[in-house]
């Protein structure tokens, strides 16, 4: 099973051609922008440019499959985050070793208790994002977790005290109706008690903890990318551990044990690498847009599989979600302040 992890791993690699020497630049998607020394479009090589998107591309395809396997592997979330974590955590290790990431650290001691809360989050992050694929649907669920940076913006205005113009408060409203569109229910029918509704409040949940755990990376500066993720998680596998599901464990098949290790060494070691090997070539619209393929992928996937389907006005929703959350990245104003300011001048 590791053989054939491994070689889709290096496989992976070879398909997008990086030597393994350039991939040293840095959660999903899950890791904030600043990080990186994201290029002017000006500066970017328009060959450098081209591999970006190839990997961004890969990237986001496999992170839009991600439920799939989640739901196939068939498993408590619990258990299938903490076989994430263990795979992912070998894999991402045995390339940090060749990579050279465990040189000059600079890890202090302030560091590491941030690394271990922020890998708390993401750790709790990823189990409610996988109860709500099974609550609701693999597109409901990713497309409602997408509010993610929406939250981020909310809890670095409440917290952070850190200042939010009234175009992003626009569109985070414009949004969330987005939201209430996707999740397609009638205030009648609502109910804290359906699977569906819980499904979707686990996805919200997800999102909170998501920008949670970014909102604390984003304090921690000068270490690895690779590094802080590695050490997530190991702390998310320490942590689950003693949860493990022994029983569902004894009867896991073959095929299930492959879906856990690919959901490690592809969805979390490949992809990472991927991304962080991209942002240091593309522009930050190039990388605000491409991200949207992971939904995407997810609807189709859900379609072409489960034979779930959005209809006209949960399209509607998605549009909203993804171009308030374009909208917000790029600081774009909103529709009618402009004119609005200009009236009440």
């Amino acid at each position: 099973m590791f053989l054939h992890v491994s070689l889709l791993f290096l496989v992976g690699l070879r398909v997008v051609n990086i030597p393994f020497g350039r991939l040293i630049e840095c959660c999903t998607y899950d890791v904030n922008l600043s990080f990186f020394k994201v290029k002017e479009n000006s500066m970017i090589n328009k060959e450098s440019s081209s591999y970006g998107t190839l990997e961004m591309i890969t990237a986001m395809i496999l992170m839009g499959t991600v439920g799939y396997f989640v739901v196939e592997a068939d498993q408590d979330a619990h258990n299938i985050v903490f076989f994430r974590c263990l795979f992912g955590g070998v894999f991402l290790a045995l390339y940090g070793i060749v990579i050279g990431i465990f040189k000059n650290t600079e890890l202090t001691t302030k560091k590491v208790f941030l690394i271990v809360l922020s890998g708390i989050f993401l750790i709790l992050n990823w189990i409610m994002l996988f109860e709500s694929f099974k609550s609701a649907s693999i597109s409901t669920s990713t497309v409602v977790y997408h509010t993610q940076p929406f939250f981020f913006v909310l809890i670095g205005t409440f917290i952070l005290r850190e200042t939010i113009s009234l175009d992003k408060v626009l569109w985070m409203v414009l949004a969330f109706i987005g939201v209430f569109l996707v999740a397609n229910i009638s205030i009648k029918d609502a109910s804290l008690t359906s699977i569906y509704v819980v499904g979707l409040l686990l996805a919200i949940l997800a999102a909170i903890f998501w920008a949670i755990s970014a909102m604390i990376v984003k304090q921690i500066k000068g270490v690895k990318p690779h590094l802080i993720i590695l050490i997530q998680l190991i702390i998310g596998a320490l942590i689950l551990f003693p949860f493990i599901n022994t029983e569902d464990i004894s009867s896991v098949t073959n095929v299930q044990w492959s879906y856990l290790a690919i959901l490690g060494g592809v969805h979390t070691c490949l992809v990472y690498v991927l991304m962080y090997s991209s942002y240091s070539k593309l522009s930050t619209p190039v990388i605000a847009v491409l991200t949207f393929i992971y939904p995407t992928i997810a609807i189709l996937v859900d379609f072409v599989f489960y034979n779930m389907y959005f209809s006209i006005l949960q399209f509607v929703g998605v549009f909203l979600i993804m171009f308030s959350s374009y909208a917000v990245n790029q600081n774009i104003k909103f529709m009618f302040t402009k004119s609005y300011m200009k009236e009440s001048t």
